[in-house]
């Protein structure tokens, strides 16, 4: 059997390109950005951008990918378990990223990624209701399917809801915030009364 091997060039440049957007997305408006722009920032050819992305829009969702799998997925990953600490803990790496995304991009760039903090949003939910379904397929395995699937959902969006409104709406510290809000999240979940 034939082994698929990557070829690190094809890596290197992909990275290139990612690198030459994220650079670019710094110093323009998205919507000014042409695949011009992001080849001659990566010193390749359009064929070259076109043989790994099909166009901008789709170059700007692999950086967003990115960013949350080295920002937050990968800070999730080794919780075995659904409970008041994880969620915490969940809750503080949330918040971390969005700290973190205000302050490593330039004003410049947040205004021209704004429109697509829909897409951040889409896939971070995304991630956390994959991790929850995990955590409670692990922790309540004679439940239905379904009903973990609706669960890790509500969990998914109540989290980075609840992120997202001490971003924008608290002055309380992270800590502070999660303190307030977890009685409410455990008083409502069976996972923590079995």
């Amino acid at each position: 059997m034939q082994e698929n091997k990557i070829d690190p060039r094809s890596i290197r440049t992909k990275q290139l390109l990612l690198d030459a957007f994220t650079k670019l997305t710094r110093e323009k408006d998205f919507k000014d950005i042409t695949i011009k722009d992001i080849t001659n920032e990566a010193t390749v050819n359009r064929a070259t951008f076109y043989s790994h992305f099909q166009d901008k829009y789709d170059l700007m969702d692999a950086c967003i990918k990115k960013e949350i799998l080295e920002s937050i997925v990968k800070h999730l990953e080794h919780y075995n378990t659904l409970n008041e600490h994880s969620i915490i803990n969940i809750f503080l790496t949330l918040t971390e990223f969005h700290t973190r995304k205000n302050t490593d991009y330039s004003l410049q760039c947040r205004r021209s990624m704004e429109p697509f903090n829909s897409v951040f949003e889409q896939e971070i939910k995304k991630e956390l209701g994959e991790l929850f379904y995990s955590l409670l397929v692990k922790q309540l395995p004679s439940k239905c399917s379904e009903d973990l699937k609706i669960g890790a959902t509500v969990f998914s969006w109540g989290i980075y809801g609840a992120s997202v409104d001490w971003e924008k709406n608290s002055s309380l510290s992270a800590e502070q915030y999660i303190e307030k809000a977890l009685p409410y999240i455990v008083s409502e979940v069976s996972i923590f009364k079995v």
